[in-house]
């Protein structure tokens, strides 16, 4: 500032002055520097899409959790937030973001999950709104990861749209609670055009959050072996699924943790092959198993209920 003030400038220039001191000093010049643009919500740009490279350098130092880190949130309109998710190097990856909106006093609003497959190596940022809430509900506050899952794009489930090369589409039910008791429905719909034999019981494999299979728990068949009443119990019978008809099964487990049973188990993940030969599907019923080391499977039955 002092060599500017030291220049003679002609009274007839103002214009070219001005000009001068935007140059060298910016916008700032004038007061407080312009605040930054906000990350989500009315005036953000480049909310989604792939990171440029180089681009990722700003959410290096805060934690991540499988691939995941929040960004930040929005303050203006529709609360919302931005978390970046990196890929796999070695395969196509679908990952499954659960985010808590919290308020100011960090109370829980709300909570969004959010599924988007990531190619080989990339990085993508990904914007999430909280619908239903009043656009002030957030002021001040922020978003959390929950958590974050991943599994193969190649071993996703399907619940509907088109149906998969296999000619069926796998998921796991949202499960049910109670005393300790958990049971997640595993279903299987005949989505293509043959007629498809079914016979005895889901292979299942569990993995915990590094994707490492779980081997100190044993795979019970029927789900008495756990608990009665479930459904889940019975025979296994042959049968042929026909175009559109279904079949279900379920996994039964308790989460009683006693002392001196070793540390609880914990695995989110459920590799499920329907019948031998079948190709893998990933599920995630969040395996809260406790110090129980066991988990029932029930056999296939047809599923009549719609």
């Amino acid at each position: 500032m002092r060599s500017l003030r030291r220049l003679r400038l002609p009274t007839s220039l103002p214009v070219v002055a001005g000009a001068l001191l935007l140059a060298v000093c910016g916008t700032g010049c004038t007061g407080a520097p312009p605040e930054p643009p906000p990350l989500c919500g009315p005036g953000a740009t480049e909310a989604d899409g792939e990171v440029p490279s180089g681009g990722a350098a700003e959410a290096s130092a805060r934690p991540a959790e499988d691939g995941v880190t929040v960004l930040g949130t929005g303050r203006t309109g529709t609360p919302c937030a931005v978390y970046q998710v990196t890929g796999d190097p070695r395969q196509d990856v679908t990952h499954v973001v659960t985010l808590d909106f919290l308020s100011a006093g960090g109370r829980t609003l709300t909570t969004v999950e959010d599924t988007v497959r990531v190619a080989p190596g990339r990085t993508l940022r990904r914007t999430v709104t909280a619908e239903g809430l009043p656009p002030d509900a957030a002021a001040g506050g922020r978003a959390r990861l929950v958590k974050a899952r991943s599994f193969p794009t190649a071993e996703a489930w399907s619940k509907g749209g088109t149906c998969p090369p296999s000619g069926l589409r796998v998921y796991a039910d949202e499960g049910d609670a109670a005393m300790g008791l958990r049971v997640v429905g595993l279903h299987l719909e005949n989505c293509g055009t043959r007629p498809y034999p079914l016979h005895g019981y889901p292979r299942v494999e569990i993995q915990d959050e590094e994707h490492r299979r779980v081997d100190s728990v044993r795979l019970l068949q029927g789900g008495d072996a756990v608990a009665g009443g479930t459904g889940a119990d019975g025979p296994a019978l042959p049968m042929v699924l026909a175009p559109g008809e279904r079949a279900v099964s379920a996994l039964v487990w308790r989460n009683t943790v006693e002392g001196g049973m070793g540390d609880p188990v914990n695995a989110p993940y459920a590799r499920i092959w329907a019948k031998s030969g079948a190709g893998p599907v990933t599920v995630l019923p969040e395996l809260d198993l406790g110090t129980t080391g066991k988990l029932a499977v029930g056999p296939w039955k047809k599923d009549d209920t719609r």
